[in-house]
């Protein structure tokens, strides 16, 4: 699955592959550099390979090359990871190192932006699950009204977290594994409040201070932000729920009760 790109970019494998659900991951050596070659099975994916090239490497990682679904960008993981840094105590830090990251990715750009889905489409998942009731009704109440008035809409990574934004070598934090959506800007910090872990995430007044931690650093409406984290929670859990994850599931709507509750 690696050998045409291999060839193609003269690529020397430094490492085991890495397998997803929807792409192919290999470390690998360009011109005795360390880089990373990840091929798309997807079409999210192959729309975050779009987006990592419209970025340019401004708050996300460098690409090296692109073509069809395979992309080339530089290797990151330099040092602690912010999944260790939030664990370890530091969890303010690793919000606003998160925020700022997430500020150079949604800075406006001269050149058009590549086709991106509506988020709105996305939140078709969790109108189906809706049915439900509790708190997937509510979260889904809590959308449309979020998605009928959105404000300050650019494209989005749509899946910001610790485990998506590294350190380079340069100590540059910068974010990988874009799924290349286009809608409101708070949208894309509500994941930040479900992570490093559920287990994490839903420890007492956790939610709570780095909401308003957040809301500071990212210069957001706290309320709104709690507004799409119980959005965002409920479409979390009707995934979850669609895989067979009850346990998940579960996880993440008390999370958005959490949210609820802050409100």
């Amino acid at each position: 699955m690696f050998s045409y790109w291999l060839d193609l970019w003269s690529l020397t494998p430094d490492g085991a592959p890495i397998h997803t659900p929807t792409s192919d991951l290999l470390p690998v050596l360009r011109d005795g550099k360390h880089a990373m070659l990840k091929v798309a099975r997807a079409a999210e994916e192959e729309r975050g390979h779009q987006l990592m090239v419209w970025w340019n490497g401004q708050g996300a990682a460098r690409v090296l090359k692109h073509e069809g679904a395979a992309l080339l960008m530089e290797r990151l993981g330099s040092g602690p990871s912010l999944v260790t840094l939030a664990q370890a105590g530091e969890d303010n830090q690793a919000t606003r190192i998160l925020c700022g990251t997430a500020a150079r990715l949604h800075a406006p750009r001269a050149q058009p932006y590549p086709e991106l889905v509506p988020l709105d489409h996305w939140f078709r998942a969790l109108e189906a699950a809706a049915s439900d009731g509790g708190l997937l009704a509510r979260s889904w109440e809590t959308a449309q009204d979020l998605l009928r008035r959105p404000q300050q809409v650019c494209p989005l990574h749509g899946d910001i977290h610790h485990g998506n934004v590294l350190r380079s070598s340069q100590g540059r934090w910068l974010a990988i594994d874009p799924k290349g959506l286009i809608g409101e800007r708070t949208f894309d910090f509500a994941n930040v409040l479900c992570n490093p872990t559920l287990d994490h995430a839903r420890r007492p007044g956790r939610l709570a201070q780095q909401a308003t931690v957040l809301a500071e650093a990212a210069r957001l409406s706290r309320r709104r932000l709690l507004q799409w984290t119980v959005a965002y929670a409920g479409l979390s859990a009707a995934w979850h729920l669609e895989d067979g994850q009850k346990q998940q599931a579960q996880k993440v709507m008390e999370l958005g009760e959490i949210a609820l509750a802050e409100l």
